[in-house]
């Protein structure tokens, strides 16, 4: 694209004497300035160089002023297509004003020319052109802004994606069920699971602060610290200790998550029960019963030595045990949002596996239907014990 030199003035008339005294005018206001004798020399110097500012006669022989001006705002080139024009002319009847106005001019100034209005009119026409510039440049900025987002989120979403895992472990005795849907792309809760050093299998689930790009790195961070937790700890209060001393020692407390985690004996149904800020542990009862185990420690990241106290239960035969985040408790709007032993009721029991019983909790907080939109992101794991 062609770029206007600053200031520039073309001015068209194909009366030398009206041509050379606007020249002069403009010369003397602080304008440089330069001039075509007729529309067809115009069309040519506007081509190959688009000044800033037209001021174009409307009566001339061959190309008039109207018949340039058409064919300058039909030009493809914005640069030209969008030239200020000021049409300048001895007849001052409306229908004249009309005509230049259709043809697409700018503004009209009627000859003998004002020299005060037409540096008024000039002065107007070229801070608007200004503006628009400048709007035209914050767009492709803004443009280019969207697109590098939309790059990187869907760079976050592939690497969240990699570590939200895509099947449940196979336990024998035991039915497991997930899901995971961000507000966009991406979002800040995430779970897994691992094989603890005693033989447990620690079921775990957190939810950082924030969306999108940043959100996703945190997850990121939060599967390796409880990776290495898993592995490293005796037990889920060592676990939890550990990934909160590491993400507090990186961000320095300028940043947490909260989170729950389950140690889990399959063979046994005996289970440890660890929560950090985040919303409780639901155990539905194979009879009906609904219980809650809350979180007493503060969300990770915050306190120095935080106090993680465990919680032993035990699961029998049809009972199970939801890990969820607080996307799943349903509207933005706190007052209509449901508590958790609303939500314990929506878990039903008889429904003959984890997937479906997730799935009847899912319809009726969070439908993926497009009727309501998701206030948070939202995850769950729900593992219900066959035999």
């Amino acid at each position: 694209m062609q770029q206007k030199a600053d200031g520039d003035i073309l001015v068209v008339d194909d009366d030398a004497v009206t041509r050379q005294t606007v020249m002069r005018i403009l010369s003397w206001a602080g304008y440089r300035c330069r001039a075509s004798e007729n529309g067809v020399a115009a069309w040519q110097t506007i081509r190959s160089e688009p000044p800033a500012l037209v001021l174009l006669d409307l009566e001339m022989p061959d190309l008039n002023g109207a018949e340039l001006l058409r064919r300058l705002r039909a030009d493809p080139d914005p640069s030209i297509a969008q030239i200020p024009t000021i049409m300048l002319t001895g007849h001052t009847d409306a229908q004249t004003e009309v005509l230049s106005l259709e043809a697409g001019a700018d503004d009209f100034v009627a000859k003998p020319i004002n020299l005060p209005v037409l540096r008024a009119r000039i002065e107007t026409h070229l801070r608007l052109s200004s503006m628009r510039e400048q709007l035209r440049t914050q767009n492709e900025e803004l443009e280019t802004w969207r697109h590098n987002l939309e790059r990187d989120l869907a760079a976050a979403r592939l690497t969240q994606q990699s570590l939200i895992p895509q099947k449940a472990p196979r336990l024998p005795g035991w039915d497991i069920a997930a899901v995971f849907r961000p507000v966009i792309e991406v979002g800040g809760d995430i779970y897994g699971w691992g094989r603890m050093k005693d033989g447990r299998m620690l079921f775990w689930i957190a939810d950082a602060t924030g969306h999108g790009a940043s959100a996703a790195l945190l997850t990121t961070l939060t599967k390796l610290l409880f990776h290495y937790g898993t592995w490293e700890q005796d037990g889920p209060a060592g676990i939890m200790q550990a990934v909160n001393n590491d993400f507090k020692g990186i961000f320095g407390g300028r940043s947490f998550m909260t989170a729950m985690c389950v140690a889990l004996d399959p063979g046994t149904g005996g289970a440890s029960v660890v929560g950090a800020g985040h919303p409780p542990l639901l155990i539905a009862r194979k009879q009906g019963a609904v219980e809650t185990i809350a979180s007493i420690a503060p969300p990770l990241g915050l306190a120095e030595l935080p106090q993680f106290a465990e919680t032993s239960v035990e699961l029998e035969p049809g009972d199970t045990f939801l890990l969820f985040t607080d996307g799943l408790l349903g509207a933005a709007d706190k007052r209509k949002r449901l508590t958790p032993a609303q939500l314990g009721k929506f878990i039903d029991t008889s429904a003959g596996s984890a997937e479906a019983m997730l799935g009847k909790v899912l319809h009726t907080t969070v439908p993926s239907d497009g009727s309501r939109p998701l206030p948070d992101d939202v995850a769950a794991v729900a593992v219900l014990r066959t035999g």
